[in-house]
């Protein structure tokens, strides 16, 4: 059946034994409402003698009761039951029957008194299903008015949305659009008391863009940002925390959002009802209407509806403030750009001025050199002053050479007057050439200068009198040499302070064109003078160019030879190397040769015979040089005892070793020096051309480089340079390199080797003995890298940091008795303060120095006995005690080491190595020996290099306590050994 069937009354069909309640269903027919209905179902029902508590029935969701008071608790949940065709027991519950009775669509429920339903009469029934049909028609009629309500106000609700999105789209300004705003919502609910207010998440504030409320109507500014701590208890920061729409008192409210009760904002109303206004989950806002009139107060239908508007209100208002924000940066952008314009016109006319001006200047500076006379050239800067400025009267003034008279070259004048040299005056012109600056003045002006004395009364009556008067100083080099004026007779041509800046700038441009055109004048009349003094002048240097000529080549030939020899110098050779080379480089087939030359041991003849020696000894070197080559070699002294031979003819390289055979054959013979005999030899570096040399310093370092590889090899020969010993050069640079960058980075680390009794091998000290922990070749010994150390200088370096380290790295081995031995190089003995230096890496470190042990060599102690001897006691008496290392392989004696404060001799490994084998007797007699000269000197011996148990049996047999070897152990870091830390 249609809900327009189910709302027409349909005809009953009534018992006669029920005519009694005819009237009263009359009534129930007649109703037209729900409650009305039901009101008079219950009095029927009452007339017939049948007490009823209440009707109950659901309106959208809601559980109603006629009458109203009749919706306890107990009856709410018999009815609940009741719809949901649960039966309830017990002597308390109520008695119920829906209505229509047995229907299973039934809207309504009957309740009564436990038991009262059950005893109704027979006549009652149809009047139950009556009041029954006519609550469903009245249901079907309220669903058809609340479908049609619905229509209705969704059609509201979509015209509310369009007019929102026409008036965003409008040019509305922000107030009219909420205003309209406003409207539109009144439309849909109550909103005399309306606001809006925006939250920035950012900034943390808000702002009530809009609010209209008939008791608080001037409570927030819309311009203002109020920071959400001032808010305290608002409702509206609690509604925008909240996140989710309130409606009902405002006490009730706040109660719910658990603000302080009497930190509120505003006059409390009867309901409030509020929306937040939300995007992806993030409050922008909220949209509040509340009301203040009793009976007036809003459902859940409007909090629904403002809602859904909540949305669409936001997007209007933000794009209304895009909007004028779009508008005012358009407006701001506009200005900015009418600013712009403006300047650049500014510029632009500036920019043509300026482009004028240096067209004038340039024209002015091109005067100078002109070849004009002077009135044509006046008359030029006349004519271009006047395209800058108004120049019809116009007059350059110059003071003459002795400063005594004003010349007036130039002169143009309206009024007729005539202006000539004279003598200096008390006029304009005076007064300004005095100040030296610009002079801007009228009429008035100059009779104040006039009253003030500045001018000659007589000289101003004597001229026809300038409304303006303008006129800038000619500043020279030595100072002002005259000025330019232009003055106007005529009130309507007044010049201006522009005007003045002009012609001060125009001034400038005309002193230096003036001061260049005399300079000119007077470079032309010196270059007049100066041509006759040429030609004299030119003969003169033709009889000094002949002299010169004679002293240049002796000149040149000083130079080129070395002072000393007569020979060839440096810069020769060079010079015929550059030749050489590049006729080898025109021509691959023409090979050269190379030989470099030093004198061995020269520096000891220097030393013990003096310089005159020494030079003696060069030239006698020199001669036999020459007496080796052919003609056309070069033999050149490149510096002291070095020397070089070029070689430009020949095969090669067998002429170049046969020169070097001759000429260290030559060298054999003895050089007599004074009443002495000396033996000179010399060493041979040669290089023979390649077309891998491009400049000649490359050949000059292969050369020298086979010079060092044969003073190398035993010194007196000669070596022939190869890849091979580029290489190796190469080599040793890149690991002096390589030793930098790892002293720098840290990459020595000590290894330790113990010294210990041979009858029990216990440990009585470490030797500490250096490691290099290479990044990429693993672990180097010192054999790998110390030689190079000790030629590059870094071995003094090398070997302080060592010391630090194993007195760092070895302190815990010797905690408990023990010494550390470091073995120090030459070198260090050098320095007269080595021992103090040492002690203070002692304290440094706080390592104990009774603890420590340095081994020395016997060249060390030879190389100054004396200072070794000191330095050696010095350390002693701090407790540092010292070793003689490799005892046996040097050149002193065994009586010579009585002479230093030793405690202990370390014996060579060498003489270790034969013990324990058939022929061992040498070695253990002077083992024997040493252990005697150790005993009559209260020295320990230690014995190096023991590997195998019958060198330590031998040892033993002989009297040696104590010894080192791998035998007992190899050199390990600290943390292999007991007492290292790990």
């Amino acid at each position: 059946m249609s809900d327009r069937q189910a709302a027409t009354p349909q005809r009953i069909e009534v018992d006669p034994t029920g005519q009694a309640f005819a009237p009263s269903a009359l009534a129930i027919l007649a109703a037209t409402d729900v409650r009305t209905a039901a009101a008079a179902l219950r009095q029927v029902l009452q007339d017939g003698g049948t007490h009823t508590d209440a009707v109950a029935w659901t309106d959208h969701g809601e559980l109603m009761f006629e009458p109203v008071e009749a919706g306890t608790p107990a009856r709410r949940t018999a009815a609940i039951a009741a719809f949901a065709g649960r039966s309830q027991t017990g002597p308390d519950a109520p008695d119920v029957r829906l209505l229509p009775p047995g229907a299973a669509d039934a809207g309504a429920v009957l309740l009564a008194a436990p038991g009262a339903l059950a005893s109704l009469p027979d006549a009652a029934k149809p009047l139950l299903e009556l009041a029954g049909r006519r609550l469903a028609e009245l249901f079907a009629t309220q669903r058809l008015q609340a479908s049609v309500k619905d229509l209705e106000q969704a059609e509201q609700l979509q015209h509310a949305l369009f007019a929102i999105a026409d008036m965003a789209a409008s040019d509305r300004d922000m107030q009219s659009l909420l205003r309209g705003l406003h409207q539109i919502i009144g439309k849909l609910m109550y909103a005399e008391n309306f606001y809006i207010a925006l939250y920035d998440p950012q900034r943390e504030t808000l702002r009530f863009i809009y609010f209209v409320d008939e008791m608080d109507g001037r409570l927030y500014d819309p311009d203002e940002d109020i920071p959400v701590a001032r808010m305290g208890g608002s409702l509206t920061l609690g509604l925008i925390r909240h996140g989710r729409p309130v409606r009902g008192p405002s006490e009730e409210i706040v109660a719910l959002l658990g603000l302080p009760p009497d930190d509120g904002f505003g006059s409390p109303s009867i309901d409030f009802m509020g929306v937040p206004m939300q995007r992806d989950g993030q409050v922008y806002g909220a949209l509040v209407v509340q009301s203040y009139r009793e009976g007036v107060s809003y459902t859940q239908s409007d909090c629904a509806v403002l809602s859904f508007v909540a949305e669409h209100v936001l997007n209007a208002v933000e794009r209304k403030r895009g909007q004028e924000a779009l508008e005012r940066r358009v407006a701001d952008r506009t200005r900015e750009l009418a600013d712009a314009n403006a300047q650049l016109q500014a510029q632009i006319a500036e920019r043509e001025r300026a482009a004028h001006l240096q067209a004038t200047l340039y024209k002015i500076a091109s005067l100078a050199n002109s070849q004009e006379s002077d009135e044509d050239f006046y008359r030029s800067l006349h004519a271009a002053v006047g395209e800058l400025l108004d120049a019809e009267n116009f007059y350059i003034a110059l003071l003459s050479a002795d400063g005594t008279r004003l010349q007036i070259p130039y002169t143009v004048d309206a009024a007729g007057d005539q202006r000539g040299d004279r003598p200096l005056a008390r006029g304009l012109s005076e007064y300004v050439l005095r100040q030296g600056r610009t002079l801007l003045i009228d009429d008035q002006g100059v009779r104040d200068l006039v009253a003030a004395g500045e001018m000659d009364a007589g000289h101003h009556a004597s001229r026809t009198s300038a409304v303006c008067w303008l006129g800038a100083p000619l500043l020279g080099s030595e100072g002002v040499m005259g000025l330019v004026v232009v003055q106007s007779y005529r009130p309507d041509l007044v010049y201006t302070d522009e005007d003045a800046k002009l012609l001060t700038f125009v001034a400038q441009q005309i002193a230096n064109s003036v001061q260049r055109r005399r300079h000119a004048e007077a470079l032309q009349a010196l270059n007049a003078e100066l041509e006759q003094r040429v030609q004299a002048r030119t003969r003169e240097l033709r009889r000094e160019i002949s002299v010169r000529e004679q002293v240049e080549a002796q000149l040149k030939h000083q130079v080129m030879h070395d002072p000393l020899t007569g020979l060839p110098n440096r810069l020769y050779l060079r010079d015929r190397l550059e030749r050489a080379l590049s006729s080898q480089q025109r021509n691959p087939q023409h090979a050269f040769a190379l030989l470099y030359l030093d004198v061995d041991r020269f520096k000891l003849f220097n030393d013990s015979l003096g310089h005159l020696a020494g030079d003696a000894v060069l030239r006698e070197v020199s001669r036999r040089l020459l007496e080796c080559v052919r003609g056309p070699d070069i033999v050149a002294r490149l510096s002291g005892d070095e020397f070089a031979i070029l070689l430009e003819e020949g095969a090669q390289p067998a002429t170049a070793i046969k020169i070097a055979q001759r000429i260290q054959s030559r060298m054999q013979a003895a050089v007599q020096v004074g009443d002495r005999d000396l033996q000179a030899s010399v060493s041979i570096g040669i290089a023979i051309s390649h077309p891998r040399y491009q400049t000649i310093d490359e050949m000059l370092h292969d050369a020298d480089v086979a010079l060092y590889r044969a003073k190398a090899t035993g010194r007196q020969r000669f070596v022939l340079f190869d890849e091979t010993q580029q290489k190796a050069a190469m080599n040793v640079l890149e690991l002096e390199l390589a030793l930098r960058h790892a002293l720098h980075a840290g990459e020595f680390v000590p290894y330790f080797q113990p010294i210990v009794r041979l009858d029990d091998g216990s440990a009585v000290g470490y030797e500490a003995l250096i490691r290099w922990q290479h990044p990429t070749r693993g672990l180097l010994g010192p054999g790998e890298f110390l030689p190079v150390a000790e030629e590059s200088g870094l071995i003094e370096a090398i070997d302080w940091h060592m010391y630090r380290l194993a007195c760092t790295a070895g302190a815990p081995l010797v905690a408990q008795g023990g010494f550390i031995s470091i073995n120090i190089s030459p070198r260090h003995f050098q320095y007269e303060d080595f021992d103090q230096r040492l002690l203070d890496l002692l304290r440094e470190t706080g390592f104990p120095p009774a603890r420590l042990q340095i081994e020395v060599t016997e060249s060390t102690l030879l190389g100054d006995p004396d200072a070794a001897a000191r330095i050696l006691q010095r350390l002693l008496d701090a407790e540092v005690g010292a070793a003689l290392d490799d005892f046996g392989t040097g050149y002193s004696s065994l009586s010579y080491v009585h002479r230093f404060p030793l405690r202990s001799i370390k014996i060579d490994r060498s003489f270790i190595q034969d013990l324990g084998q058939a022929d061992a007797r040498r070695s253990s007699a002077i083992i024997e020996a040493v252990q005697g000269l150790a005993r009559s000197l209260s020295l320990k011996v230690v014995a190096e290099g023991v590997e195998t148990e019958g060198q330590r049996q031998a040892l033993l047999a002989v009297g040696c306590r104590h010894a080192q070897g791998f035998l007992f152990g190899r050199p390990e870091p600290a943390s292999h050994w007991p007492g290292g830390k790990k």
